[in-house]
């Protein structure tokens, strides 16, 4: 975590500057040449929702409900804030990671459940399970089923779900009055929010794999770019997982002096970039889709 009484000032800049990126690309650049808006604004989404991660895990106020305030605004139109925090928190429950059931963030299904499918969604899951498919298809089925278990949630009586959701709706309200007054159309932003939603993919299509050691299970891609930065540098994901409080701006850093510890830690689940990923995993998958550590009977 951040040193005592340190400000957080690269965390709070950073968020100033997404908010002015994403209302330059929603104003100026999109008068000037949509697809320029909508690319900048894929940008600021990817960014909006790596700064909603690094807010969750309580940066850079220890007040929740100021934290809360800075990005509770849904740039991304899909995910609650609030649903975004409570389940990724339940995510780090390490020794939970990958399982179907108590993983949140799971890609994969209990290889009972794998049985009874049919062919057709078999087949749509398999293509998921490249970086092309999950770059893909991935944020629209994440959606459909998110906002499926959501409804059933809400009509059961679960009241925090459905007041996340009522802040989350408030939150589009104020985007959509942004929106109706600047000169991006409607469908500019929407075909953007998934575009950054798809880049968002890549950092998690193989962030856990499947392990019999918790610690195994968490990736490493040393050399993040561009794509490390929209991240937060959780590119070094064993990092995160081992010190969840630790602000973004650091991970690098303590990375770089205990890097064969960490490397050791995770059982060598590392690559060298995201470059590496996408040559051996754009066309094919990485992992199968029913946990290959769980027993079919």
């Amino acid at each position: 975590m951040a040193r005592r009484g340190e400000t957080e000032w690269p965390t709070l800049g950073l968020i100033a500057a997404c908010y002015l990126l994403w209302a330059l690309a929603t104003t100026w650049a999109a008068a000037l040449w949509l697809p320029l808006g909508m690319a900048l604004l894929a940008l600021a989404v990817t960014l909006h929702s790596s700064l909603q991660h690094e807010v969750l895990h309580g940066h850079p106020f220890r007040s929740r409900r100021w934290n809360e305030a800075m990005v509770f605004l849904p740039l991304g139109l899909l995910f609650p804030y609030r649903r975004f925090r409570d389940l990724h928190l339940a995510h780090h429950n390490d020794e939970r990671l990958t399982d179907p059931y108590d993983d949140p963030e799971s890609n994969f299904l209990d290889p009972k459940v794998w049985a009874r499918l049919p062919r057709w969604r078999q087949r749509l899951l398999r293509a998921n399970n490249t970086l092309l498919g999950r770059m893909a298809l991935g944020p629209a089925l994440g959606t459909i089923a998110f906002v499926g278990d959501e409804a059933r949630a809400i009509g059961a009586g679960d009241r925090d779900i459905a007041r996340a959701w009522a802040l989350h709706l408030a939150g589009l309200v104020l985007v959509a009055a942004w929106i109706g007054l600047a000169p991006m159309p409607f469908w500019a932003y929407a075909i953007s929010a998934y575009l950054g939603m798809s880049v968002l993919k890549v950092r998690t299509f193989l962030e856990h794999r499947a392990h019999d050691e918790a610690p195994g299970r968490t990736v490493v891609v040393e050399r993040g770019g561009i794509l490390g930065f929209l991240f937060l540098y959780n590119n070094l994901h064993i990092v995160h997982h081992t010190r969840p409080r630790l602000p973004w701006y650091r991970l690098p850093a303590l990375y770089a002096a205990e890097r064969e510890a960490f490397l050791e830690r995770n059982h060598g689940y590392s690559y060298a970039s995201y470059g590496e990923i996408f040559r051996r995993y754009f066309l094919s998958a990485k992992d199968p889709v029913p946990h290959p550590l769980r027993p079919l009977n």
